[in-house]
């Protein structure tokens, strides 16, 4: 194990902390960033998708429960913070039995458990468990934190004392045995368990780079190194082989055989002991056969373990002679096998080289949707896990099962008034949720396996609910026709992943006092299982006594309660829920601040719980008809309302943002426009308006505004919060906006300053629309901080009345404009911009009292303009990003996440599919409308496949399976061979059926055929997403849309958790069927969880990047430095935002000259994202890109090529060779080759990245330009002079129209056409000597330049999107005065000096810029 404090910096400058912790801990937090490029805490709209649903509201909601909110305690909570960063490690010396003294550096937050993990993680002392440290003959407390035990400092002596085994010691110490027996053992990673996951990245790179990059080179590196890659790699090869999809490991050979320690380890049948024996102290007896074939029976005492004399058929537990009595297993062994010691240090050695992050543990469970075959061994504690429940045993938790529900509430009560508090509290939820999700998995697979008996074993199989683990349990289905009304099965179907997403976006408001369940939603084998944790009480009480808010019939009886009226209130801002009446059976009107369907329970805890809220968000009207409802002229266009599924159909979070902002600049827009009206009526009286607001008010620095004092105020404010360096400016700037309601900057001033600022509001909203997922309407904040204070909006009449402020709004004109703006943009205030949605409209059965007609109106044309603004700004938004190259999905899995960061629904693929074909550009959208289709058929199949699979018993499930997937991609014509019973007797077995959830005709799956599955995905395309499809098969939909069978193999695997052998598939041969029952080698579930945030990790990271964007690269790297410690802190070493991090500070250590960090941080990155999102997610591939990069820069030329080739190989086989993504990879495999002299095979990438270039960039485009200077510079290498013209000219046009003559570009280009010329004369002069004077010719010597690795590199950094500007003596001095001038102005201590770079490979001194940091 790794030691925490490793990546610790030993000093994190006080004044970022305090800084970026302050803007924390305010309560006006948002308001502080006056435009959003100059955001202190860095919440760069781009990043904001990362967080989910708007965490940020955090301190939001403690500020308010704090009353006046931390802005007065800020000082004091964050002295103790910046401490608690600061806090470096010590060292201490450990004595194991039987080892040397060796030091240990341990960080005094962690605990003594800590150092027992490393203890048992060290290649010498791995074997011991059961042991205590002593410190002074002191045991030490295993939770006890370091730094609370006395006397221990650095240099102290902790001695490893063995302790006495109980039976509980004694199982943990075989199971760890075992586990260091199967530590290079890949196979709980290719069956999924135990959060294992696959890595191959040390087959490219042999074993660490960080020690191979000062390789001895023999002579010139250059000649050893063989650049060919294989066939199926080279530009227009049309095979995708399957099987380097996972290379072989040379470790896996070896473990196979020669390095086996022993044949057989298992309990043995002579357990538990006798009473006499025990009372001898023996605990349990192991049966074990050595590699030597001897058998042997060991017993587990009090005292160790020792051989008795027991046989298989004989009980005899005396000791044997010798009996070899060691306190460890392995003691024991090495000393009976001397192949066991010899393999077992072998193993040890191979196991401790590897790295760290190829074995740890993932937080959530990865699968693969391909393995090998694995011989299945024997192994006694997978038996033991599979046969005693594990109930018990989970974890090692003292007192039996978890009560999980317990846990997961009290993580959520846990402190979080400062820094540190926050962080253990985000860690335990972090960890009580990724254990409650891998529960849940195991119960859920459990109970359709039919391993968990049934709370109501009476009813019909579809219709049972179970308990396990304290975990609760329902199928999919529509139970008592409780859905009836709403679709049925569809809608229960699609009830529990709304429901998710409503727990989410509860969750990330974080309400204090509201509680949620723990849900986790798991598919498998074509079911689907709900499982939650147990509110107290619920089983002993009826529902309708328990419910004391909202509705258990869909809103026949409604009731309500205050206490949640009040906790829902406090949510109802931030995910926009109108608070609205509802009649009751009664007619009686009732108040509900959520969905009626929304249930509030008092648990027996006294909690107060809400569930179902499968209603969170609004309806969506496109996909739900409604007599006499007309909806707006854009989506009739498009042809909606269209009939779904079900009736359950919602709009996203992120449209409802989306939606919001919008309207937010709408409204802005027309205040101003009227106000300028007024103002050329009323210039005068307006210019003494001006002159009432006062300067201390926050006017939005938006460059217009020029209210001369407030400005300026600012301005100023937000130059100094941008040091960081003084963080009293950010109390005083944020004391001064919260009170701005009150105080007068009012919307008048800002307003009428609006329309000269319209451009840059309209640039911020494109970022901000289409990206930001999570913060409550940023640009309401940026813009204008008056109008939206956190909590409810203080309306401008009520300050008014109030006699607080002389504002222009007493000019009832202005009132009035204000007035109309709201109404006009659906504002539930006439005061003040605000807008939230009623659930409940168009639910069936929810009747409103008539006193709220008109609202109710309102509230419908609010949804239909949401449906409308989906349709009409938000898909052609996707299309225009996926057109400039700002949004580039690879595979079903990143189209998925670039329609929902923009609030898209994936039932509106048809839709954007439409759209993408009517584009006059679909030239160059080709990989997006390919990847679309594919997302779109191998869905249908997925629909089609669910069903398919619930009326198949257990032993026909491979056969059933594997010819589903002929039908779907073989071009065989399937006929389904039952397969012969393994157990002959039929007739027996048709009466013993399995019964199956759903139940069904075992045998209705064989009658498939292909041509009827294409008929239904035909027909479930055009019904689900009203899309036609032009084809009768696998063929043809290959032939018309150009996909590939191996990417629709592997996207249907992934969807429905299906596991393949890996092997090379015939998809094309008429003979045979391309899948036998063999080739499946598993059903996984496929598992949707609550993610729960590092919020203030997540600060940092933003902040990071802003100062990164700004040009403070040093800085940036310090935040984003301590935002990857504290994302460690919380998500322990594995996670997505773990590695987004490292991908960053590799990129900024690479700028900033020091390429060896740069290597060290992208190989994490490469390995956490293969281990976390798979070996070849599509991020993976980048990560593969970046790493080769560095590894060129470091002069690893041919493991860079490598990558570059295992990069190259995975794109093709997730999303095929036409893809823009593709020139990139083809440019870098390109340079390098020429870098290595292989022309010819550097000519083929390179002109394959051109042509891709030229297809999805355009023609004129400048990366045209460059691809084509690239394959010049070849051609030139070749002494192919007439080719290098040819190709520089058609760049030098490009340049020449697109950005003048007088660009540097275009001169370079045309210095570049000289030499050409030049050098192209000379050779024809030569030739010409050669053919006129034969051998005795006078040749000049002609120059053939091999091409310097700093001109590759320089190109490399050029495609990659870094730039270095070359700088003069003269502009370094000038910069330095600069520097110097604004260290004075800031105080900080920090310079820009440390931009410049000393890169070994740079001639002259120049300074980097990223161009596009991630």
């Amino acid at each position: 194990m790794v030691s925490k404090t490793d990546d610790i910096p030993a000093s994190v400058p006080n004044c970022n902390v305090n800084t970026v912790d302050l803007v924390g801990e305010t309560p006006d937090r948002k308001e502080t960033t006056k435009a959003p490029h100059k955001d202190p805490c860095g919440h760069s709209v781009d990043t904001a998708v990362m967080n989910g649903g708007g965490a940020h509201n955090l301190s939001e909601e403690e500020s308010k429960q704090d009353g006046a909110g931390d802005t007065d305690g800020g000082e004091d909570s964050n002295e103790q913070e910046v401490i608690v960063i600061q806090d470096t490690g010590f060292t201490v010396k450990i004595q194991a039995p039987g080892t040397e003294l060796f030091d240990l550096q341990v960080s005094p937050q962690e605990m003594v458990q800590e150092i027992h993990q490393v203890l048992m993680d060290r290649e010498d002392t791995c074997h011991r468990t059961c042991f205590s440290l002593q410190l002074d003959s002191n045991v030490l407390d295993n939770f006890a934190e370091l730094k609370s035990i006395e006397g221990l400092q650095e240099g102290s002596l902790l001695k490893v004392v063995e302790e006495p085994y109980t039976v509980r010691e004694a199982r943990i110490h075989v199971r760890h045995i075992r586990d260091l027996l199967k530590g290079l053992d890949p196979s709980d990673a290719y069956n999924g368990v135990d959060c294992n996951s696959l890595s191959f990245l040390s087959v490219f790179t042999d074993g660490d780079l960080g020690d191979s990059g000062k390789r001895k080179k023999k002579g010139s590196e250059l000649e050893q190194i063989d650049c060919t890659p294989p066939e199926h790699i080279l530009p227009g090869s049309k095979e995708r082989p399957l099987l380097p999809l996972q290379p072989q490991n040379k470790d896996w050979k070896v473990i196979m055989m020669p390095m086996q320690c022993l044949k057989v380890l298992t309990m043995s049948g002579w357990n538990p002991p006798p009473g006499n024996r025990k009372m001898h102290g023996d605990l349990m007896y192991l049966y074990m056969v050595t590699v030597e074939e001897r058998h042997i029976s060991i017993t587990a005492s009090t005292r160790g373990f020792y051989l008795n004399q027991s046989t298989t058929y004989t009980f005899n537990p005396k000791p044997a002679n010798p009996s070899f009595l060691s306190h460890s297993l392995v003691e024991l062994l090495s000393q009976i096998s001397p192949a066991f010691k010899k393999n077992f240090t072998a193993l040890q050695k191979k196991r401790v080289q590897r790295h760290p992050f190829e074995r740890i543990a993932t937080p959530f469970q990865v699968y693969s949707w391909t393995a090998p075959q694995v011989d299945h061994t024997m192994d006694c504690v997978r038996a033991e896990d599979a046969y005693t429940s594990r109930l018990g045993y989970e974890e090692h938790i003292p007192g039996q099962t978890r009560d999980w529900n317990e846990e997961l509430q009290t993580t959520r009560e846990l402190a979080r008034k400062n820094l540190p508090d926050r962080l253990l509290r985000e860690r335990a939820i972090f960890k009580v949720h990724s254990d409650f999700a891998a529960a849940a998995t195991r119960g859920s697979m459990a109970v359709i396996d039919g391993n968990v008996m049934a709370i109501n074993p009476g009813e019909e199989t579809r219709m049972q609910m179970f308990i396990w683990n304290n975990i609760f349990f329902s199928l999919g289905f529509d139970v008592r026709d409780h859905y009836r009304e709403l679709g049925g099965d569809a809608a229960a179907h699609a009830a529990p992943t709304n429901d998710l997403n409503g727990v989410r976006a509860y969750g990330a408001v974080d309400v204090e006092g509201l509680y949620t369940l723990g849900t986790v939603v798991v598919d498998y084998r074509g079911y689907r299982v709900t499982a939650q944790s147990i509110i107290p009480g619920i089983l002993e009480r009826e529902q309708e006594q328990s419910v004391i808010y909202g509705s258990i019939d869909f809103g026949k009886t409604v009731v309500s309660h205050g206490k949640y009226l009040e906790l829902l209130e406090r949510t109802s801002r931030p995910l926009k829920v109108q608070r609205h009446n509802v009649l009751n059976e009664n007619d009686e009107s009732m108040e509900l601040c959520s969905s009626v369907e929304c249930k509030g329970i008092i648990g027996n805890d006294g909690r107060h719980y809400i569930l179902d809220l499968l209603r969170t968000f609004p309806p969506d009207l496109n996909f739900l008809p409604v007599e006499g409802e007309e909806l707006s002229p854009e989506s009739v266009r498009q042809g909606f309302p269209r009939q779904h599924r079900h009736r359950l159909a919602c709009l996203r979070q992120e449209l409802i943002e989306a939606f919001v902002e919008h309207r937010y600049l709408l409204f802005m827009k027309m205040a101003a426009l009227q106000l300028m009206q007024q103002k050329a009526n009323k210039e005068r009286k307006l210019a003494t308006l001006t002159e009432n607001s006062s300067p201390g008010a926050a006017v939005p620095t938006l460059p217009s505004t020029e209210t001369p004092d407030a400005s300026a105020e600012s301005s100023e404010t937000s130059t100094e919060t941008l040091t960081d360096a003084n963080s009293d400016a950010v109390q005083t700037e944020t004391t001064s906006t919260s009170d701005a309601p009150q105080a007068a900057a009012t919307e008048a001033t800002a307003t009428e300053a609006a329309p000269k600022a319209e451009p840059m509001t309209e640039t911020d909203s494109s970022a901000t629309t289409t990206t930001n997922a999570s913060q409550a309407t940023p640009i309401e904040d940026n813009v204008v901080p008056t109008v939206t204070t956190n909590g409810p909006l203080v309306p401008f009449a009520k300050a008014i009345q109030n006699g607080e402020c002389e504002s222009p709004l007493e000019d009832p004109k202005s009132r009035e404009v204000i007035l109309n703006a709201c109404k006009a943009v659906g504002s539930i205030s006439n005061t003040s911009f605000d807008i939230r949605f009623n659930p409940d409209i168009f639910s069936p059965g929810v009747r409103f009292p008539e006193v709220s007609a008109d609202d109710i109106q309102k509230q419908k044309q609010l949804l239909k303009d949401a449906g409308a603004f989906l349709v009409s700004c938000q898909i052609p938004s996707l299309v225009k990003d996926c057109l400039d190259h700002s949004a580039l999905p690879m595979d079903g899995a990143t189209l998925t996440e670039a329609l929902h960061q923009r609030g898209i629904n994936v039932r509106y693929l048809g839709n954007v599919l439409a759209f993408v074909d009517k584009t006059p550009a679909k030239a160059q959208l080709e990989h997006f409308y390919r990847i679309g289709i594919s997302e779109l058929i191998t869905r249908c199949a997925k629909h089609i496949f669910k069903t398919y699979l619930q009326g198949v018993e257990l032993s026909a499930l491979s056969a059933a399976v594997s010819h589903f997937l002929n039908c779907f991609l073989s071009s065989f014509d399937a006929v389904a061979h039952l397969p012969a019973d393994e157990l002959v007797s039929r007739r027996k077995n048709r009466k013993r059926r399995n019964r199956v959830p759903g139940g069904g005709d075992n045998t209705a799956w064989a009658s498939l055929t292909p041509s009827e599955l294409w008929k239904n995905i035909v027909s479930e395309a055009q019904s689900y997403y009203h899309f036609t499809l032009h084809c009768e098969n696998a063929d043809q939909v290959v032939e018309k849309y150009g996909l590939q069978k191996i990417t629709l193999l592997r996207e249907i695997s992934i969807k429905a958790g299906i596991q393949i052998l890996i092997k090379e598939y015939n998809f094309d041969s008429r003979h045979k069927p391309a899948f036998t029952e063999e080739d499946i080698l598993n059903i996984f579930p496929v598992v949707k969880h609550v993610n729960p945030k590092a919020s203030d990790a997540f600060h940092f990271f933003q902040s990071g990047q802003a100062k990164v964007q700004q040009g403070y690269l040093k800085e940036g790297c310090e935040l984003i430095n301590e935002a990857l410690n504290l994302f460690n802190n919380v998500y322990g070493a594995m996670h997505v935002e773990i590695c987004a991090c490292l991908r960053l500070l590799a990129r900024l250590n690479y700028i900033m000259g020091d390429h060896h960090e740069a290597l060290s941080n992208q190989q994490k990155a490469v390995l956490m994202s293969e281990r976390v999102l798979g070996v070849e997610h599509p991020n993976t591939i980048q990560e593969y890109m970046h790493l080769a990069l560095y590894c060129f820069a470091n002069g690893q030329l041919s493991t860079a090529l490598k990558l570059l080739y295992r990069a190259r190989y995975l794109m093709l086989m997730v999303c095929g060779e036409d893809h823009p993504e593709m020139a990139l990879l083809d440019s870098n495999i390109g340079l390098v080759l020429h870098g290595v002299m292989e022309y010819d095979l550097s000519l083929r990438f390179l002109e394959n990245a051109l042509a891709i270039n030229s297809k999805y960039h355009g023609p004129r485009s400048l990366k045209v330009a460059l691809s084509h200077h690239l394959v010049a510079r070849v051609y030139e290498s070749k002494a192919e002079f007439r080719s290098a013209l040819q190709q520089e000219k058609e760049g030098y046009t490009i340049y020449k129209n697109q950005v003048g003559e007088a660009h540097e570009k275009t001169k370079e280009s045309s210095e570049y056409l000289k030499y050409l010329t030049q050098q192209a004369v000379a050779l024809q002069r030569t030739m010409n000597e050669i053919y006129k004077n034969g051998s005795n010719a006078s040749i000049m010597p002609l120059k053939f330049t091999a091409p310097s690795m700093a001109s590759v590199l320089e190109q490399l950094n050029i495609i990659n999107g870094i730039i270095f500007i070359p700088l003069s003596q003269k502009d370094l001095e000038n910069l330095k005065a600069e520097v110097q001038r604004r260290q004075q102005l800031q105080e900080s201590g920090k310079s820009m000096e440390d931009l410049t770079v000393d890169s070994p490979l740079e001639l002259e001194d120049k300074i980097p810029m990223d161009v596009n940091v991630d």
